[in-house]
């Protein structure tokens, strides 16, 4: 029987019964994220009332004409806000494109930062009400528990428990409402998304309406991970992968498409993609360095000049 991946309870980290417990939740993070580079976390303590009112507005989006929709597309841009119509990302080395189409939240930043040349700003769509109140909203409730995720990561690797706070409090971080549109073609040859790791360094999932997404084990067998409606799904992304010298792996991971009767509904998901500030040089951790662990990275690369060469390798660029 295939073991499955763990959902732990975030309070014992933020608000613990006794430190012994924090010191517990902090093992079994680490260990799931050594395993599987996937958890499930709950207790997370953000209302239902508060994903669903960002999920109608995304939903509501989805919904527009096609022609009103590509107003907020921006040739060039990467897809680093706005709208990325259907049929455009394809996972690296795909010979299909992904059956899905999507928008980017980004960070609010002011306009005299330096981030500012790589993080553009956000667009809203005005045929939407309510749209970029509840969109920002749900980024930044995601945002803060990621940093949370990350306190008790830093802990496992042997970090101060606040390592990443300044390297990330101007992230270039992503929040992605994704629709899958109903396949009615039989055989297509197309998968909702592709096997792919994500480039970023940690993910947060909230809410998938429908069952797809399978994560590749060590053992090479796919693993449904279907969570909880009160579970966000949370996993390492290539530039943690690559800071820890895959200690921590970045796990491969497809989202499938269902049968027949399933396939002919649409299904929506909404990862947000945690990156460090674009300047953060990510440079292999000397704690994750051993005998039988040598660097595989003895050139550093800036978190921005990653994403970049990553966006080329999906056709985002």
């Amino acid at each position: 029987m295939t073991s499955r991946i763990p959902t732990l309870d975030i309070r014992r980290f933020t608000d613990p019964a006794s430190p012994a417990d924090r010191d517990a939740f902090v093992a079994e993070l680490g260990a799931a994220y050594r395993e599987w580079g996937f958890a499930g976390i709950n207790g997370h303590g953000i209302p239902q009332a508060e994903i669903d009112a960002a999920y109608g507005v995304f939903k509501a989006f989805f919904a527009l004409p096609d022609e009103v929709k590509r107003k907020y597309h921006v040739p060039g841009g990467g897809g680093a806000r706005g709208y990325t119509p259907f049929g455009i990302e394809t996972a690296k080395g795909a010979q299909h494109y992904d059956l899905k189409e999507f928008w980017h939240i980004g960070r609010e930043i002011p306009d005299d930062s330096r981030h500012r040349e790589v993080m553009p700003p956000n667009l809203w769509p005005e045929e939407v009400a309510g749209f970029r109140e509840h969109g920002y909203g749900l980024y930044q409730t995601l945002d803060r528990l990621g940093a949370q995720v990350l306190a008790a990561l830093a802990l496992h690797i042997g970090l101060p428990e606040d390592w990443f706070a300044d390297k990330t409090d101007s992230g270039n971080s992503i929040l992605r409402p994704i629709h899958y549109p109903p396949i009615t073609t039989p055989d297509v040859p197309n998968v909702r998304a592709g096997a792919h790791e994500d480039i970023n360094l940690i993910t947060l999932l909230v809410g998938a309406s429908a069952a797809g997404l399978e994560v590749l084990s060590k053992k090479g067998e796919w693993v449904p991970f279907t969570s909880d409606a009160d579970t966000i799904v949370v996993n390492i992304g290539d530039m943690l992968q690559r800071l820890t010298n895959h200690v921590y792996p970045s796990t491969t991971h497809r989202v499938v498409n269902p049968p027949e009767a399933e396939a002919r509904k649409p299904r929506y998901s909404v990862p947000f993609f945690l990156h460090p500030n674009p300047d953060f040089l990510i440079d292999v951790l000397p704690a994750t360095v051993s005998a039988d662990n040598p660097s595989r990275y003895p050139e550093p690369i800036t978190a921005q000049g990653y994403l970049e060469e990553r966006l080329r390798e999906i056709k985002l660029r």
